[in-house]
């Protein structure tokens, strides 16, 4: 196969949770941009419309679908209608996440709980229906959006997050075990653990250059993460030119994670 060949991604249909803002709209577009057709998923509507509107106007297909994927509940029906409405399911992108900000002697269990049914419950659930559909087409690609925060500590004046930075790292062992656990039926799982990006996330930094400007001189590279950082980055691993990678978290940070 011709190198630029294993690069594109015509005829798969790649699911992305989360797919209506942030780095998930950077994944719908960047694998719409391969060939994919993309199934949106969220649960604001008008985002995941926005998306699927700029993946139609390049020729592809898209289908929006709204679902909490913390609710299991709304996982079945979200299944439900895409058997219905999508012919096949050939990448699987879990990036729906959230935060819960508390401080760690304070921290409220069910504050826990929403940060790891969505993270890590629902990631895995989800990945779990996807990988039958998967296994009965002959094989998929499941990526799962992780963190640099899975390796990477941090005081509560800085980062009050612990929930979420415990389920990023569920997430990376996660994708190890279930990668060797599905690879006899030609489903490869993967990960993509990102630094700093530019999205709402961010807010709290971007309303200030100068604290900005503070915060990116900690990355080596002098800057936050950009869409397209992360777009080549998911159409390598949803592709032929991963097909030999498997239970591997690649960490897109700017190099953040080696100071």
């Amino acid at each position: 196969m011709h190198t630029l060949e294993m690069y594109k991604l015509d005829g798969r249909v790649a699911l992305v949770t989360g797919g209506g803002h942030g780095i998930g709209r950077h994944l719908s577009i960047g694998l719409a941009e391969a060939g994919a057709d993309v199934v949106v998923v969220g649960r604001k509507l008008a985002p995941l419309q926005e998306v699927a509107e700029c993946i139609e106007a390049m020729g592809r297909s898209a289908w929006v679908m709204q679902a909490d994927m913390s609710d299991l509940g709304a996982i079945d029906t979200l299944l439900a209608t895409l058997a219905e409405r999508v012919p096949r399911l050939d990448i699987l992108v879990n990036n729906a996440a959230m935060m819960w900000v508390a401080p760690t002697l304070e921290y409220p269990m069910g504050g826990w709980d929403k940060v790891f049914n969505l993270n890590v419950r629902g990631l895995f659930y989800l990945s779990q229906q996807a990988a039958i559909r998967m296994k009965a087409q002959g094989g998929g690609s499941i990526i799962n959006i992780s963190s640099i925060s899975a390796w990477r500590s941090a005081t509560d004046a800085v980062e009050p997050v612990v929930a979420y930075n415990a389920s990023k790292g569920a997430v990376v062992s996660l994708t190890q075990d279930m990668a060797v656990k599905l690879a006899a039926d030609n489903i490869r799982v993967n990960g993509i653990a990102p630094g700093a990006f530019l999205t709402d996330m961010m807010n709290h930094l971007t309303e200030d250059e100068a604290v900005l400007d503070a915060f990116e001189s900690m990355i080596p590279q002098r800057r936050s993460g950009r869409e397209d950082d992360i777009k080549g980055v998911v159409v390598f691993l949803a592709g032929p030119a991963s097909a030999f990678v498997t239970g591997q978290t690649l960490v897109v940070d700017g190099g953040w994670l080696c100071t």
